[in-house]
């Protein structure tokens, strides 16, 4: 996204909820990060069958297929990839210190968008 764009996304937002600049670029980065955590997982499937596929090719046979070491780039890169979700999702995989108070506020939020109607 252009530096343009996001600003008119931020002046949008700014009209509309009166959302901080500070809180703005949080949730930004917030989904820069996700957005990269999936371009990772997309590259890990993609890359591992092709590897997977390859070493069948090689050996002419889909024998390579129950050997175990046939799986270890992705075993190991599967490793990596947990620790990449735990760092972008963990906070939020478990309740966090904050979640009470985040949940009330959403409630909160939808209720009074609720009555309004």
């Amino acid at each position: 996204m252009k530096r343009r764009d996001r600003e008119r996304m931020f002046e949008n937002l700014n009209k509309e909820s009166g959302i901080t600049n500070e809180e703005y670029y949080m949730a930004y980065k917030r989904v820069k990060r996700i957005k990269g955590f999936y371009t990772h997982f997309i590259v890990y499937v993609f890359v591992n069958i092709y590897l997977i596929f390859n070493k069948c090719y090689d050996a002419n046979s889909t024998e390579s297929l129950y050997n175990l070491h046939s799986y270890s780039t992705a075993f190991f890169w599967g490793i990596g990839l947990l620790a990449h979700g735990l760092s972008v999702f963990g906070r939020e995989l478990f309740f966090g210190s904050n979640w009470e108070e985040k949940k009330v506020r959403q409630y909160m939020e939808r209720d009074k968008k609720n009555s309004f109607q």
